[in-house]
This record gives C-alpha cells, sequence and structure tokens, in this order.
C-alpha cells in the first residue's frame, strides 16, 4: 500500500526541485523519494556512544592478524590436514 504525503514549497524551492529533477530525468515525486531515501539511509539509527563502546569492546580481542593471503593460506592448511583435534572446534584454529 502507498500513501500520499503533501509537502509545500514557494516557486523558487519548486523551480529548483524542478531543475535537479530533469537534470537527472525523472519526475519531482520520484527525486524527493530518493533524496529522502538517500538521507534515511546516511542517518544514523544508533546512539554514537553505544557504537564507539562496541568498537573499545571489539578491539580488546585477539584475532590472527597479517595479510589476507597469509590468512586464508593458513586456513586452507587447516582444512587440508583433516579433522580437528579434539577440543579445536575446526581445523584451522589458533
Amino acid at each position: 500500500m502507498t500513501k500520499r504525503l503533501q509537502v509545500l514549497f514557494d516557486d523558487d524551492e519548486y523551480a529548483a526541485l524542478q531543475a535537479a529533477a530533469a537534470s537527472r530525468g525523472m519526475t519531482v515525486a520520484e527525486w524527493v523519494r530518493q533524496a529522502l531515501a538517500q538521507v534515511r539511509r546516511e542517518t544514523s539509527t544508533a546512539d554514537v556512544e553505544r557504537k564507539l563502546a562496541a568498537i573499545r569492546t571489539a578491539v580488546r580481542h585477539a584475532a590472527p592478524t597479517g595479510s589476507i593471503e597469509r590468512l586464508t593460506a593458513d586456513i586452507d592448511r587447516g582444512y587440508a590436514a583433516g579433522p580437528a583435534p579434539e577440543g579445536l572446534s575446526s581445523p584451522g584454529n589458533y
């Protein structure tokens, strides 16, 4: 189901919207929908402090490091070695 939204613009503002839409080969309505969708995507939906706390927690964890080539080669070698020894969840665990 679609909903209608009415927004009022003065003549100059509407002319600017028309020009922007025309330059992209679209209607004013489509231009406005796309502009609003872009703003929604770019607008943060979570608390900045909560995001920073998650990042700080994540960087405290140890993990294998190195180039992606080295890490994928290590993983491939682990899988090629066969089943994991007792106590390890999968081949290639560090």
